[in-house]
Order: structure tokens, then C-alpha cells, then sequence
């Protein structure tokens, strides 16, 4: 570990909630979402010299992701993922001082092996420490007055090869303090915007009276139109006929765009087998208007259920367009396997943990060095909302060097709109390059298709000058 490297000891973890209501249903997969809790991690670290900081995180609590097990409700799904919250407290509260590395390396596999006795799979169960780890990085920040990607960059997190070779042998003799190194924050990312699976196309799909008409685009003809948005993800629902027919709508919108566009295909494990997505993209090839979304596809995301979907060799697929794992990321050495299989990258998500993330950038690096450009990383979204999780998955990205990141908290839910306006002043105030204030209240703006974010990387901690007020939030009840 680097001598710069500070340890610490974790003094507290308390965990909080606030209900997030959707403007409009998001289809993905096999649910429908129209609401859910976020959940708020606060922790506090104390440094041996006395130094005391805290710091916060936050993701939404998503059903139907983590675990898509039709027996369980969506109440069964949130109370999973605030069991693992539960289990990743009990673990880091040890009383023992570490790198912030330390702290996730130390309680990893303890955390995912109480978390499978308890029902718990690797995704749910990591759902904790990746809230943890975000708010122990802020709350390190603070105390030492530095922001995010300073932090990472001069390995002040402590990502060393004595801890990382046992959880991921396949790096051992990586340089990861030059690699760490080269991580520059970006000013600026390319909005991909996500069409869901029941999203209106144009406005003919709207039936009367079911326009949510707050002034917001809600087509995919008014999002393009609005925005100015060239990148755009494209759910696939598993069935050829009806995706392909949905697909031709939506590539007669896309098509008049002026410019460049790009898009992705998300299949949610939607098909059974990669033989199942293979006719899917020969009926896209036999589909003479769909000629010019099939050459703007840049990668096929997850398209297979997780259960086969590491089983299966997707190297017939991955010739025609690079595959990715989303789902299947569900450990350390997810993407090792799924790279035997075929598989040409992975996506980054803080609710996986932000130093998967970066071991995982790491792995890119290493194999790219041998096949130029074969590896990528993608940005993926999972209705975050404004505020500390949009931000620091937003800084977590730009770090990465990927420059196009899906998102879909700001089309689905109406900014801020439901928090008090000293808050939702507090973070425009702190952010005004990343928010705007429109149509009643504080959101996301979006500028020719463009996120400024040059703001995210001045504050001391994880990318927020702001913090949610405490009276908004209520405090979590852990199974």
C-alpha cells in the first residue's frame, strides 16, 4: 500500500430512506416501476492524528434488478437490498483502521458469503458496501480536504497489490499507482437516453388524457427535440418480432436526426439464449429500415439471462457487435469469465461498487494492451436520481474515461421536485454548470445532448459541494 495512503477507523454507519415517486412507468425487464425508496448511507471516520470527517451516498433502493425472482415483490426486493446494507455495517464497523481499499477488501468475502446465507445473491449482497464504500470515500475527502479523483489518482484510497491479488489474481504485477495515475476527471459526458419498454415513440402512441403534461418531454420524438441527445439506449424485450417492430419505430425518429447518433441494445436477460439474440440481429440485418440503427449499434448489453448467460459461448455474437455483461457482474472475477466466453466488456455502476469499477478499468487496460480497443466499459443507469447519487456516479464515470453515460433518472422522475427548495437550491447553488431550475423545480440539465460536470471535481469528498437535509429523510428500518 502507499505510504500516502491514510488508515482510518469507521466510527458510525446510519442509514436513511426518502420516497422517489416516477413521472412516467420505466419498463425494464420484467418490471414496471412507478416508485421506490433511495436509500442514504452516512458514515464517520476517524484518522489516528484525530482527524474526524462524514460523508454520505446514495442509490435507489431498485426491485426486479439485484434479484428477478418472480416469486419476490417489490417490498421483498427493497428489504434484500437493505439486509445487505445491514451486513456491509456489522462488517466495517470492527473497529480496526485501514485504507478505504482496506475496509472493502477486508469484509468482501465475508459479505457475500453471509449474504448467501441468507438468501442474499453476490449482486444484492454487494449492494451494501458499495453504498458504504462511496460515503467512507467522501467522508475521507472531507477530512482531508481533497476531492474525488485526487483521491484516486494519488491512491490515497490504498488499491495495492496486497490486497487486491487475493480478490483478483489476474492483476498481480499490474502497476495499478500508474494506472491510478493516468485517471483524469472529465469536464463534460454525452447523455445516452434510455427507451423504455412501454416509452411512447411518438405522440400517437399516447392514448387521450394520458399525457402526464407537466411540461416535460415525454416521446422519444420530444426528448430528441428537447435535448438534443445523439445517444440512446434501446431496451429489447425477448421477443424477435415485437422487438424488431419497436425498433423500426424508433429508428423512423432517430433517423431525422441531423448529425451523427449512437445507440445501444439493452436485452435485461431478456432472451433465453445467445442463439435467441443471434435471430435478433439477423432479422435487424434483414430489415431493410433498420439498415442505419444496425450500423450505429456500439454494443449489445446483457442480453441473455444470468443464469446461461456465462455458460454460454457468445463469441458468434460478439463478431457481429461487441457483447457486455451488466447483470452477470455479480463478483470480483465476473468479467475474467465472461471474457472466456466471448464477452468484449462490462459496465460500471456505483451500486456494484466503485472499486469493481475500477479493477475492472484496470483489466481493460491490461488486455487492450494486447488487443487494441477489444475491452470497453460502459456507463449504466439505474434511475439515479439528482443529487449525491447522480453526481458520484457521474464522477465515478468521467474517471473512467468513458465519454457517453446512460441516463434516465431525469426523464422518469421530475427533477427535485418533490424536495425542499432550500435543498434543491443548495445543490444548483454548488452545481450550476450540472443542474438548472425549469418547469417548477431543480434538475438535470442537458445541453445538446451534453452533461457539463466540471463542478464535480472541486469539492473536498465524493463530488458533492451540497448534502440532502437530514429532516427529509427518515431513518431505514434493517431487516
Amino acid at each position: 500500500m502507499p505510504a500516502t495512503a491514510p488508515r482510518f477507523e469507521i466510527e458510525f454507519i446510519r442509514f436513511f430512506e426518502r420516497d422517489v415517486r416516477l413521472r412516467m412507468p420505466f419498463r425494464f425487464g420484467v418490471v414496471t416501476l412507478t416508485e421506490a425508496p433511495q436509500a442514504f448511507v452516512h458514515v464517520g471516520v476517524r484518522l489516528p492524528g484525530g482527524g474526524v470527517g462524514e460523508g454520505m451516498s446514495a442509490e435507489l433502493l431498485a426491485p426486479k434488478w439485484f434479484d428477478k425472482n418472480p416469486a419476490l415483490s417489490n417490498e421483498d426486493n427493497f428489504d434484500q437490498l437493505r439486509r445487505a446494507l445491514a451486513l456491509a455495517r456489522g462488517l466495517y464497523l470492527d473497529g480496526t483502521a485501514r485504507s478505504a481499499f482496506g475496509h472493502f477488501a477486508a469484509h468482501h468475502r465475508a459479505q457475500v458469503e453471509r449474504g448467501a446465507a441468507g438468501g442474499l445473491n453476490p449482486l444484492v449482497a454487494s449492494y451494501g458496501p458499495a453504498l458504504v464504500d462511496k460515503a467512507v470515500l467522501d467522508a475521507l475527502g472531507r477530512v482531508l480536504g481533497r476531492p474525488f479523483h485526487e483521491l484516486v489518482a494519488g491512491n490515497l484510497v490504498g488499491v495495492a497489490a496486497p490486497e487486491v491479488e487475493p480478490l483478483c489474481p489476474d492483476l498481480a504485477g499490474f502497476d495499478l499507482d500508474a494506472f491510478l495515475a493516468t485517471l483524469t476527471p472529465a469536464r463534460s459526458l454525452a447523455a445516452r437516453h434510455t427507451v423504455g419498454l412501454v416509452d411512447p415513440i411518438v405522440a400517437a402512441d399516447q392514448p387521450a388524457g394520458s399525457r402526464v403534461g407537466d411540461g416535460l418531454p415525454e416521446t422519444l420524438e420530444e426528448v430528441v427535440a428537447t435535448y438534443g441527445q445523439r445517444w440512446f439506449k434501446l431496451k429489447v424485450g425477448g421477443d424477435v418480432e415485437a422487438d424488431v417492430a419497436r425498433l423500426v419505430r424508433i429508428a423512423g425518429v432517430l433517423g431525422r436526426i441531423s448529425g451523427e447518433w449512437h445507440c445501444t441494445l439493452d436485452g435485461n436477460e431478456q432472451y433465453d439464449s445467445v442463439e435467441g439474440v443471434l435471430r435478433l440481429w439477423r432479422r435487424i440485418a434483414a430489415e431493410p429500415r433498420l439498415a442505419a440503427l444496425r450500423e450505429r449499434v456500439v454494443f449489445i448489453e446483457q442480453p441473455v439471462k444470468r443464469q446461461a448467460a456465462l455458460a454460454e459461448d457468445v463469441h458468434a455474437l460478439a463478431a457481429l457487435k461487441p457483447v457486455i455483461i451488466d447483470e452477470s457482474d455479480d463478483s470480483l472475477d465476473a468479467f475474467v469469465r465472461a471474457r472466456a466466453r466471448g464477452y468484449g466488456g462490462v459496465s460500471s455502476k456505483t451500486c456494484k461498487g466503485l472499486y469493481k469499477s475500477l479493477l475492472n478499468r484496470a483489466r481493460c487496460e491490461t488486455w487492450n494492451a494486447q488487443a487494441p480497443g477489444r475491452y470497453l466499459m460502459s456507463g449504466e443507469d439505474l434511475t439515479i436520481q439528482p443529487g449525491l447519487a447522480l453526481q458520484q456516479d457521474l464522477a465515478l464515470v468521467g474517471l473512467l474515461g468513458i465519454t457517453h453515460v446512460e441516463r434516465n433518472g431525469h426523464h422518469y422522475v421530475n427533477g427535485m421536485a418533490d424536495l425542499p427548495a432550500s435543498e434543491q437550491q443548495a445543490f444548483l447553488a454548488a452545481h450550476p454548470d450540472l443542474y438548472e431550475h425549469s418547469h417548477g423545480a431543480v434538475r438535470l440539465r442537458i445541453t445538446d445532448g451534453q452533461i457539463e460536470m466540471a463542478s464535480l471535481a472541486a469539492p473536498p469528498g465524493f463530488a458533492s459541494g451540497a448534502w440532502p437535509e437530514p429532516g427529509t429523510l427518515r431513518p431505514m428500518a434493517t431487516p
